[in-house]
C-alpha cells in the first residue's frame, strides 16, 4: 500500500459517522448488511448514509452488491488488512519492539 492510499483511507475513517458505519459493516461479517439495516443501526437519514457510503466505496473500504431489490454493503476485508498491515509493518523498525513497549499503556 502506498502512503497516499493509506492517508485517503484514514481520512475517510476519520469522520465519526463513517467510522461507525464501517464498524457496523465489519461486525456484520462477510455476508454484509442491507443498506436499510445499516441506516437503522446508525439512526441517520438515508441521504446521509448514502453520502458516507460513497466515500468508503471510493476509498475501497466498502463494496455494494444488489440482490434483487436489496442493496447489500460489505466491508472489504483485504483493504482493512492492508491498511492495518501498512500501519504495523515497520513498527519499531529502527529500535525494535519489546513486549513492554509493544503495548499501549
Amino acid at each position: 500500500m502506498d502512503i497516499e492510499t493509506a492517508a485517503s483511507q484514514l481520512e475517510a475513517l476519520g469522520n465519526p459517522t463513517r467510522l461507525r458505519l464501517y464498524h457496523v459493516l465489519v461486525r456484520a461479517g462477510h455476508g454484509g448488511l442491507p443498506v436499510a439495516q445499516a441506516q437503522e443501526r446508525l439512526g441517520i437519514p438515508a441521504s446521509t448514509l448514502s453520502h458516507h457510503l460513497q466515500r468508503l466505496i471510493r476509498d475501497g473500504l466498502v463494496s455494494q452488491e444488489r440482490q434483487a431489490t436489496t442493496l447489500i454493503c460489505r466491508a472489504v476485508y483485504p483493504a482493512m488488512d492492508a491498511l492495518l498491515g501498512f500501519l504495523a509493518e515497520e513498527c519499531c523498525i529502527e529500535e525494535g519492539c519489546s513486549e513492554a513497549t509493544g503495548r499501549a499503556a
